[in-house]
């Protein structure tokens, strides 16, 4: 694993050439109560400044801890939280979806990553700031994320850094102990956990992305993760036309 102090600085001078080269004038990252986004904050404030940070908390029939863990992260770090609750906008949503093509249990669930980052992107635009995404390296490879939700932003300072090296550097830069601690989700329903969804441990993955040996099982699925999410990766194939 590299070394957390040398990965902080990298990275915080990296955000600032961004925003700096953007012409922006700060970033938007939103907060789930999470190590990710918990990270991702401390670090766009290490690298612009508190005045240049907006943090936002958009919770969605979210369970209460979220919230509670996203506030002392906000606090912890000196940084502005906004609270803007997506819980009816989403109900409403589905009342309007429902009657034409009721979602699938997963569909369903990432309306709520979508409807966040139409939130986060009306913020920064409004405020001429970018918008920060947290993934990180494990959940890139194996594409546990939504495609124009979470994975949707304008540049992302963890994502090649292991779920280990995210914890290393929440440690460094003071990110709650509760909130390093808690088992990863995604929020997206009641005990919902990253690992019991992917069904594969973040060591494993820490393992894979490093170049480290994994167990046979495990090396097929994540491949075979990373395959079917490639579009994810990528933008949308335009069909050029030559001469017709």
């Amino acid at each position: 694993m590299r070394d957390a102090r040398k990965l902080i600085d990298a990275i915080e001078k990296w955000m600032s050439q961004i925003i700096s080269a953007s012409g922006a004038g700060g970033a938007v990252v939103g907060l789930s109560g999470g190590i990710d986004s918990a990270v991702a904050a401390a670090l766009l404030k290490g690298a612009l400044g508190t005045e240049r940070v907006i943090t936002v908390y958009m919770p969605c029939h979210s369970i209460p801890l979220d919230g509670e863990h996203a506030r002392l992260t906000a606090e912890a770090l000196g940084v502005k939280m906004l609270t803007v609750d997506l819980s009816e906008t989403f109900d409403v949503y589905r009342r309007t979806i429902d009657p034409v093509m009721e979602p699938s249990t997963l569909a369903a669930a990432n309306i709520k990553p979508r409807l966040r980052m139409i939130t986060a992107y009306s913020i920064a635009q409004t405020l001429g700031y970018l918008v920060c995404g947290t993934g990180n390296k494990d959940e890139l490879t194996v594409g546990y994320f939504t495609k124009y939700g979470d994975g949707g932003s304008d540049f992302m300072p963890l994502a090649d850094l292991t779920k280990a090296e995210v914890r290393a550097i929440a440690r460094e830069v003071g990110v709650p102990p509760p909130v390093v601690e808690k088992p990863p989700s995604a929020g997206l329903w009641e005990g919902q956990t990253d690992e019991q969804e992917m069904g594969l441990s973040y060591e494993v993955l820490d393992a894979y992305v490093s170049g480290q040996p994994v167990d046979e099982k495990s090396r097929r699925e994540i491949e075979r993760r990373r395959r079917i999410s490639e579009h994810k990766r990528k933008m949308p194939p335009i069909c050029v036309i030559g001469a017709v």
